[in-house]
């Protein structure tokens, strides 16, 4: 697959760039993109909920009533769960959410996601930036020249541009990320992804 490369200015440069079939064109496993973002999600989750079981509960631990003869249930303690004040029965524990997924399991994830992404013509090309110092309005200003100013964008630099990503970082529909940082997650919450020039080789080496 070849695309056209853009320039900042938002017009087609006479270079193209060479997309791998074996990283952009392969047939997408969509159980494979679910559980990478399933997987992504659950690692974000902080897991530090907690309630209190009965013997937490501060309190007596007197019987409340005799056991028999009231004409009314058995009751023990006042810290039981259905009391009013008693602890919380099969209430929620700190835990980790975390689960284990193969690193070819995962590439393939994000070969599928890059796969969707092309197949619906949603990938674009665009030279190597270099902002001078970081400037939001210079990152609005390539978005319009882009025409994607009402699109969520996601720009994927070839390395570290700090000016590059400090631009970007008021904007809520625009989010900036290295190539070997790329994630299934961002590539699908994104509705236009936009490769910079030296991103997509390393992109391929990474994913292959």
């Amino acid at each position: 697959m070849e695309l056209k490369i853009f320039d900042a200015k938002g017009k087609a440069t006479a270079k193209t760039a060479k997309l791998s079939d074996d990283v952009f064109g392969i047939e997408p496993n969509d159980h494979a993109i679910f559980l990478d973002v399933k997987q992504f999600l659950a690692n974000g989750r902080q897991g530090t909920h907690k309630s209190k079981q009965r013997a937490e509960i501060a309190g007596s631990t007197r019987k409340i009533k005799k056991q028999k003869g009231t004409g009314t249930a058995r009751a023990g303690s006042i810290k039981s769960g259905t009391r009013v004040g008693g602890g919380r029965i099969f209430g929620p524990q700190p835990r980790d959410y975390g689960f284990k997924l193969n690193t070819k399991f995962k590439r393939l994830a994000r070969k599928s996601a890059l796969s969707h992404k092309a197949k619906d013509e949603n990938i674009m090309i665009l030279q190597d930036l270099n902002f001078d110092a970081p400037k939001t309005k210079e990152f609005i200003q390539l978005l319009d020249n882009l025409k994607l100013t009402n699109e969520k964008v996601l720009l994927v630099v070839g390395q570290k541009n700090d000016n590059v990503f400090l631009s970007s970082r008021n904007l809520q529909r625009a989010k900036v990320v290295t190539a070997d940082t790329l994630n299934t997650y961002d590539i699908m919450n994104a509705g236009k992804l936009i490769l910079a020039e030296s991103s997509v080789e390393v992109i391929e080496k990474v994913l292959n």
